[in-house]
């Protein structure tokens, strides 16, 4: 019954931490001034179709005062209705929702590989403090965190792409034929065709992995060193547990709380994707499209992304504060 109190006053607190952020969002579109000139001056072509403009000024109640047009947009947005792109007039939630699920499968796998390798590499790491295997791991996770991702991603790009040609350098499906045995991907078989997209997966999801890895090694090595130190854990290995037994079972759960806090944070931009790798490999992830929407001005997908953030931001939170009780016994939910 805690933990329904907790959420339900959580929730509560959302509420105007929600209609504070959309309204900063709001009035960022127009702090660069009249949103229809700036969308007439990124694209001329749209006053050959003076329907659609009518059309924009009508979804956004541009005609009517800024709280009225505020509270216009906000409705839309509660009923799931984010408007259409400046460019097409597509609707904005079909664009999200074929976007979406390409920059969750790169983000999802980049994610689950370096939990899995830092975890025992951090362990180790801490183990064998200040011991040659140390030096190697803090050393290269150092260079990892420093290292810009799209650097990296053009380190990759200018040897297996572009010298060797042995991986596709751009876009998620459709290479060219990289293999004798390849059919191009529109005449190939299911098979053929998750192969092509697997290729293009590699390279980005090596930057994303390397990258998430460096960060959770560090961070799981420090929490191992304190955590080690603890009277609890002395007292584990007194009454003769196995090392691995005191490692795993005992230490590495109460030392995961920091990693958990970066996971949560993780998955409060995996919708925003990881703008610099998707417009370097050119995959056609929500990121990329985050990226050109700004550059082209088109406000629709703009606010909806952002507003998107937003809203799994604040769940994320929530999600994350349960999970600390649940890997901490230490951590009550009250």
């Amino acid at each position: 019954m805690s933990v329904l109190k907790y959420v339900v006053r959580r929730l509560m607190y959302m509420i105007p931490m929600f209609i504070g952020i959309s309204i900063i969002v709001f009035l960022t579109m127009y702090a660069a001034g009249d949103p229809i000139k700036i969308i007439i001056r990124g694209n001329p072509r749209i006053l050959q179709n003076p329907d659609y403009i009518k059309a924009v000024e009508a979804y956004y109640g541009m005609d009517k005062p800024i709280p009225i047009q505020y509270l216009t947009w906000l409705s839309n947005f509660l009923r799931l209705n984010l408007g259409n792109s400046l460019y097409g007039g597509l609707p904005v939630n079909s664009l999200v929702g074929g976007w979406i699920w390409l920059t969750v499968e790169l983000q999802i796998i980049p994610l689950i590989l370096a939990l899995a390798i830092s975890i025992y590499v951090g362990v180790l790491s801490a183990r064998k403090q200040y011991s040659k295997t140390d030096v190697v791991v803090t050393t290269t996770a150092l260079f990892g965190v420093s290292m810009p991702t799209f650097f990296f991603g053009i380190l990759l790009i200018l040897p297996f792409s572009v010298y060797l040609g042995w991986l596709p350098s751009f876009g998620a499906v459709g290479a060219t034929k990289l293999w004798p045995w390849m059919k191009p991907v529109e005449q190939g078989t299911p098979f053929e065709f998750f192969v092509d997209h697997l290729m293009h997966l590699i390279l980005p999801t090596i930057v994303l992995t390397y990258v998430n890895l460096a960060m959770f090694v560090r961070v799981i090595r420090a929490s191992m060193l304190e955590v080690l130190r603890q009277d609890y854990i002395l007292a584990a290995r007194a009454s003769g547990l196995p090392e691995r037994k005191v490692i795993y079972s005992h230490a590495l759960r109460n030392a995961l709380s920091p990693v958990l806090t970066l996971v949560g944070l993780y998955f409060c931009t995996i919708v925003a994707g990881a703008p610099m790798t998707e417009t370097v490999f050119s995959w056609p992830g929500l990121g990329r499209a985050y990226v050109n929407a700004t550059t082209g001005l088109d406000f629709p997908v703009i606010m909806g992304i952002t507003m998107i953030i937003v809203v799994m931001t604040l769940v994320t939170n929530i999600i994350t504060d349960l999970l600390y009780a649940v890997i901490d016994p230490r951590v009550r939910i009250e």
